[in-house]
């Protein structure tokens, strides 16, 4: 009985042992899907891929890594193709295939969002092949890259301003091209952008109640977007600016700020006499005339007191 009780107990025991070697190891049991899971793993992250690749770059066979490739460009593998196109620089420049392999090299970069590289390889394929036919497309290409590298309005904009002189230095170089068209679609649309930043910069000052910083902001934003579709209402700002200093301004000073108020609103009747923000503007040109009335009121019974 004693026999059979010990064979009974010996599966038993050798299950938990490994049990509880599980758990020791792992700090709980593994189940049977978790096990699975662990084996995908291994496979998901077995590189047997990049294995692949990289035979290939390491191949000296020069045509046959050409022609993979060639494969990868074409299914849109850019950053394998990179790779062996730049490995074979040495071996097919001054051939047949040099100028189109930099041009599909630089290309590589521009569609793996690498703007920064891609713009100097379009540029140094004008360089090297200035008489391609595909010369012009990389001009503009290394100009577009500065207009895909341009930020969100509230950030720096210095490629924006690189897109802007790029594109129009395009136009200049070639005139008549095709793309003209974009270029100048670009220039609007960068030139946009940079009225917005300084626009909402206007605003900020304005809303802090730093009127005479917006005034001067606003103006600056009217002077260097002249045909911007809302010229009127950055001019009917730096009235409101300057009205609002005005007010503030120490009564000595106010008659030379409230005349420099009627001077924007004549200098607004005469550039939008057709605007909808006329009878607004109207309001602050009374409104500074008869503050202007009582000044010169007090002036005079002060005059006549003395």
């Amino acid at each position: 009985m004693k026999q059979i009780l010990v064979l009974i107990s010996l599966p038993l025991l050798l299950a938990s042992c490994s049990l509880f070697h599980k758990v020791a190891k792992t700090g709980k049991p593994k189940s049977d899907k978790t096990e699975k899971t662990e084996v995908a793993k291994v496979k998901k992250s077995n590189p047997k891929k990049d294995n692949k690749f990289a035979h290939i770059l390491a191949s000296k066979d020069n045509e046959f890594k050409y022609q993979m490739a060639e494969q990868y460009y074409a299914n849109k593998k850019y950053n394998y193709a990179q790779q062996l196109f730049e490995s074979l620089f040495p071996y097919l420049k001054g051939t047949q295939r040099y100028e189109d392999m930099y041009y599909k090299y630089a290309y590589c970069y521009f569609y793996d969002k690498d703007y920064i590289n891609a713009e100097n390889i379009f540029k140094t394929f004008t360089e090297t092949f200035p008489t391609s036919a595909r010369s012009e497309e990389c001009d503009y290409m290394k100009a577009f890259c500065y207009y895909k590298q341009s930020p969100k309005y509230e950030l720096d904009q210095t490629n924006t301003t690189k897109a802007i002189g790029s594109m129009q230095a395009f136009i200049n170089t070639h005139p008549g091209s095709p793309r003209s068209k974009d270029a100048n679609d670009i220039i609007d649309k960068c030139r946009e952008k940079l009225e917005l930043k300084e626009s909402k910069n206007a605003e900020l000052y304005y809303n802090l109640g730093f009127f005479r910083a917006a005034a001067v902001a606003y103006t600056g934003v009217s002077e260097g977007f002249p045909d911007s579709k809302r010229g009127d209402e950055y001019k009917l700002q730096i009235i409101k600016s300057y009205f609002k200093f005005a007010e503030m301004s120490n009564i000595f000073k106010q008659e030379e700020r409230f005349t420099k108020v009627l001077s924007e609103c004549t200098d607004f009747s005469e550039r939008y006499a057709d605007s909808k923000l006329a009878p607004e503007v109207a309001k602050y040109k009374t409104q500074s005339t008869n503050y202007l009335k009582t000044i010169k009121n007090e002036q005079a019974k002060t005059a006549s007191q003395q």
